[in-house]
């Protein structure tokens, strides 16, 4: 059994919980509001943010590429052609280099501006860096979005998924960027219709399943958001 320290609406998070749904994995979820930095949490992952995910065993691994890692060392290879991360040298540096794009480029500039104005900020105290959204950030943050999407088409014209010819973490790790950011709104899907679809086939697996019935008091889903056919 896994414990995974998270937010419903952490970017990050999503992406390694759509990870363990992929391969069946039993998950037990703690949510973590990182901005508070709990002592226990900071001795988990001095860094103080999430996802941290613990193991019986294993020392606390924190992060999204760490926990992607761990996950793939620990039961890549018992899942056989459904394995996340491919075996050949080449395509793992493909997966890996868009994993970074997602999870660190995407990240910085468009998911986590978005989640942390119209989300977090709602929750914060003032000492914690609450209060009303920035509109300057926001609307940086919607531009570009709008450049992310376009590649992320690109990609899905020239491609089956992201990084190659079957789903890997580079699809995931899109995916739940984007599905954060769509519960707001804040994805222009009608600018892609190639995003767009692919984002509608991975949005349609059963992992994705726990991540649609989640709702965030005060803060109504977009009508994309459950909509397996938008």
């Amino acid at each position: 059994m896994f414990t995974l320290f998270h937010h419903s609406f952490c970017p990050h998070s999503r992406f390694v919980r759509l990870i363990l749904g992929e391969y069946g994995l039993d998950l037990r979820l703690t949510e973590e509001r990182a901005w508070e930095r709990r002592e226990a949490f900071l001795a988990l992952n001095p860094a103080g943010t999430t996802p941290v995910l613990v193991t019986e065993g294993q020392p606390a691994i924190p992060g999204p590429g760490v926990i992607a890692e761990y996950i793939d060392d620990a039961h890549g290879a018992e899942m056989g052609n459904k394995r996340l991360m491919p075996t050949g040298i080449s395509e793992r540096i493909e997966v890996r280099r868009l994993m970074a794009w997602f999870n660190e480029k995407f990240f910085e500039e468009a998911s986590h501006p978005l989640v942390n104005e119209r989300i977090y900020k709602r929750f914060m105290s003032e000492q914690h860096g609450g209060g009303a959204p920035s509109a300057d950030i926001l609307r940086a943050a919607k531009s570009n979005v709008r450049y992310h999407l376009a590649y992320i088409g690109w990609l899905a014209r020239t491609r089956n998924f992201l990084a190659g010819d079957r789903l890997t973490y580079a699809d995931l790790a899109a995916a739940a960027h984007l599905s954060a950011i769509d519960y707001l709104g804040d994805v222009p899907w009608i600018e892609d219709e190639a995003a767009k679809a692919w984002y509608a086939r991975v949005k349609s697996r059963p992992s994705f399943r726990p991540l649609l019935s989640e709702w965030l008091a005060g803060v109504p889903a977009s009508p994309t958001y459950v909509d397996l056919d938008f």
